[in-house]
């Protein structure tokens, strides 16, 4: 560790150098978490295509615990490109990471469907999903650590937030290549085949990306060491040997990295799936309106790593962490009632409640097909229209009773219940947020 820092001291790279470690780096970082992302952007039709079942919810849990898994295998993977690149260079563990990401995302857009190879489907699907997690784990700290091996001390901040930037470039990206596909092939043939295309679209980006890379020396602090002979015998070993680093692996995984990715999946795909779930905006609406607040976003991250060089790391983490714990809530407020303020009001005028008496069964089970208790199948009623309701126990009522507005209704009898929740007010379309609503919302994401 002490000869990396001479390194980095001793060597002084040129603007031109700098400016393209910057931009490889970060083109890179920007198609790998595309590739990781656009799982995440069509979740939906990843359910219904890979997880066969008659429960929409399910489905979409389903394949949002695929999603998790990529997660779940991410640290595996920074530890183990980690290692080959302390023992092999930065350079050729880049190559290897984001070749591995760039064939397991087309793999996805290959695979056939459940409904064609049975279960072999979802099993092959969270297998290319776990190889996508591996690679981001090496890919994504490789790719931060290769640009902070040439930044001088002073800019480090400033040099490595284009990384986290690109971060949420590949969100954009994904966005963008989804929409413009949408827009140019039209709902049926999308549908049918074409959303497979993002998928495939990532062998393009794998070959810019090996191009650009390709250009690349290697890390100027791991040739020395090289050279010196001080390469790591066992890096992971020494990781969790060297005196304190026990303590700092701890706070980098629980006290930055852990916050800072619930912060953004928060404000990226929570907030979308809102948008599109609980708040009915149009998906196509939400995902643009999304993919907009991301962009607005970027320039954040290059100004608080610019800043991070002036007051210090520890600062901006808790204070942008306070701030998530005061405003999480009241910005998910604001969304809601600026992306739907009629169903906001809906259900403040007529608020739907589900009342069970003595001794009913009034459990939900997300993971079934079918629920099994009466009230069971009442709430699994207003889920699939994911309605607001509340739930109470009342020792007058017999079995289940459901009330909107005071008023009693079938919740079994879809086109009854949906006539009532019509009369009561609740529009259970689509519908695009107002100019004012959509800066509003923007404003939300921006704050996050």
């Amino acid at each position: 560790m002490a000869s990396s820092a001479v390194a980095a001291e001793e060597y002084q790279p040129t603007k031109k150098e700098i400016r393209l470690v910057i931009a490889a780096s970060s083109v890179g970082t920007v198609f790998e978490w595309y590739d990781f992302f656009i799982y995440g952007t069509l979740a939906a039709i990843i359910g219904a295509t890979f997880f066969p079942s008659e429960n929409e919810t399910l489905r979409l849990l389903l394949a949002l615990a695929g999603f998790a898994v990529g997660f779940g295998f991410r640290p595996l993977g920074a530890i183990l490109f980690g290692f080959l690149g302390d023992r092999l260079g930065r350079k050729y563990t880049f190559l290897v990471t984001i070749t591995l990401m760039g064939l397991a995302t087309a793999a996805i857009g290959f695979l056939p469907s459940a409904a064609n190879i049975g279960l072999a489907a979802p099993v092959i699907l969270i297998l290319l999903r776990i190889l996508q997690g591996l690679a981001l784990g090496g890919e994504y700290g490789g790719a931060a650590i290769y640009v902070a091996e040439h930044a001088p001390e002073e800019k480090r901040g400033f040099y490595t937030s284009f990384i986290q930037a690109s971060v949420a470039g590949g969100f954009v990206l994904s966005i963008v290549v989804v929409l413009t596909t949408q827009a140019l092939v039209g709902e049926e043939a999308w549908l049918a085949w074409w959303w497979r295309f993002p998928f495939l679209f990532s062998l393009l980006l794998l070959v810019v990306s090996l191009w650009m890379r390709l250009k690349l020396k290697e890390s100027p602090v791991f040739k020395k060491m090289k050279s010196e002979g001080t390469i790591a015998a066992n890096p992971f070993k020494e990781s969790f040997t060297y005196p304190g680093n026990k303590r700092r692996i701890f706070v980098a995984l629980f006290g930055v990295t852990a916050g800072l990715t619930v912060i953004w999946y928060t404000a990226m795909f929570s907030g979308l799936f809102f948008l599109q779930g609980a708040m009915r905006v149009e998906p196509v609406a939400a995902q643009i309106i999304v993919g907009i607040g991301a962009l607005f976003g970027l320039g954040w991250y290059v100004l608080i790593g610019w800043l991070s060089d002036r007051v210090g790391r520890k600062k901006p983490i808790v204070i942008g962490n306070l701030l998530t714990l005061i405003l999480l809530f009241p910005i998910f407020w604001l969304m809601g009632s600026a992306a739907n303020p009629g169903i906001d009001a809906a259900s403040e005028r007529a608020p739907i409640v589900v009342a069970a008496g003595p001794g009913v069964d009034c459990g939900f089970n997300p993971f079934a097909d079918l629920q099994q208790s009466e009230c069971g199948k009442v709430l699994d009623a207003l889920s699939t229209r994911q309605l607001p309701y509340s739930k109470v126990e009342n020792d007058v009522v017999e079995g289940v009773a459901v009330t909107v507005g005071g008023t009693p209704v079938d919740a079994l009898d879809g086109a009854g219940f949906e006539a009532a929740l019509a009369d009561a007010g609740y529009d259970l379309g689509r519908v695009v947020p107002t100019p004012l609503g959509i800066a509003k919302i923007l404003f939300a994401i921006l704050v996050l």
